[in-house]
């Protein structure tokens, strides 16, 4: 069997599966990169035992067919340190030893059987199928990826639920503390339908998405989800179970609206930050005629800071407690310039939305406030 392949083209698609393995295989197979030569493409395989990434690679001068396994440390250490070029890759079916040959230098080993790779499974045939835009999927996964859970006790909450209507998908993602549900308008079905995605594959998902790409289709069944976009695969188990009732959560009437740069807000809760307490990482927000005042303070090691910003605000004044690394991680995600604190009171939950939407697109996220009381309310 032969083949060529341009060096930096099977460098950045292994690359991008090397993400899929995992520090400790369940079988040493699975440290391998599983390889298909095909007369017109050579196609690759990497895989953790339950996600699974494939991706086809364009090749030339291609001579005989076949599939073999190859280490992929072995393979992806070489090439990261290798000049764009010509590689030509010679395997010996017989013993399945390798030779990768280029301008300046060859080097060899030993392949493995590909009959030990564990096979792809089946989806049901009555699998549900729908389509979705690149930008779409990487929006909804950005916006929601950093408030997924790590519950062993609620398996549920770790990872995103996809809520699927005729005329639009709902991103959600919960770890009890924040909330971020972003409806995207765009996506059309022929069914409604819901399904919970890990967070290894929606992260996958995210590194690979690129601008330009085509729609992506994305299809599960009962056990499995799998989504298909520029030239590649991604297959998971789905998380077993239903997504809790996450519109029951969200407060219909918090009538004391903030309205902040956006920005402004993440610079200065970061820089009041460093005064909170290790253990609580909390900012208080005090709230009063078109000003806000961000404060923290560590009584353990006397650190106190505080800083007025400009806002809009016409209500009741108002008191309200945050942990500083959500709220910047929530804000930080928005591209909005301006956003909007809708809140009640110091105890309920706050909804922070953009002002400026993106096109086709409902973001909302949810936080928690803490209470005050080590600032003496």
């Amino acid at each position: 069997m032969k083949f060529q392949v341009l060096s930096s083209l099977l460098t950045s698609h292994l690359t991008a599966l090397s993400r899929v393995l995992g520090s400790k295989s369940p079988m040493p197979i699975l440290d391998d990169f599983l390889f298909e030569i095909t007369p017109d493409k050579l196609i690759v395989t990497a895989s953790d035992g339950d996600t699974t990434m494939i991706t086809n690679i364009e090749i030339t001068e291609v001579e005989g067919t076949g599939r073999f396994a190859i280490p992929a440390k072995t393979l992806l250490e070489p090439l990261n340190a290798m000049p764009q070029q010509t590689l030509t890759f010679v395997i010996d079916p017989g013993n399945l030893e390798v030779f990768v040959i280029y301008p300046n230098g060859k080097y060899n080993f030993i392949a493995q059987n590909a009959d030990e790779y564990p096979k792809l499974k089946e989806l049901d045939p009555a699998a549900h199928t729908f389509t979705i835009s690149a930008t779409a999927l990487q929006n909804g996964i950005n916006s929601t990826s950093f408030a997924v859970a790590n519950d062993e006790m609620r398996p549920m909450m770790n990872g995103i639920c996809f809520d699927i209507k005729h005329d639009s998908c709902t991103f959600v993602a919960s770890n009890s503390k924040i909330l971020v549900r972003l409806i995207n308008k765009s996506v059309t079905a022929d069914f409604e339908e819901s399904f919970i995605m890990c967070k290894k594959p929606a992260t996958l998902l995210k590194s690979i998405i690129s601008k330009g790409m085509e729609d992506a289709e994305i299809t599960f069944d009962d056990k499995s989800v799998r989504v298909k976009i520029g030239g590649y695969t991604i297959s998971s188990s789905r998380i077993e179970g239903k997504f809790p009732r996450y519109e029951a959560v969200i407060p219909k009437n918090n009538t004391n609206i903030m309205t902040i740069d956006r920005l402004e807000c993440i610079n200065t809760t970061r820089r009041i930050s460093v005064f909170a307490s290790a253990a609580t990482n909390q900012v208080k927000f005090e709230i009063d005629k078109d000003q806000l005042i961000v404060s923290a303070q560590d009584v353990d090691y006397s650190l106190n800071g505080n800083e007025k910003i400009s806002c809009s605000y016409d209500s009741v004044p108002l008191q309200i407690g945050f942990r500083a690394n959500y709220l910047i991680e929530m804000l930080n995600t928005m591209t909005s310039s301006e956003v909007e604190f809708q809140m009640s009171d110091s105890f309920r939950a706050c909804l922070i939305v953009p002002v400026e939407n993106n096109e086709n697109e409902d973001l909302l996220m949810l936080i928690m406030p803490m209470q005050l009381a080590d600032f003496g309310n």
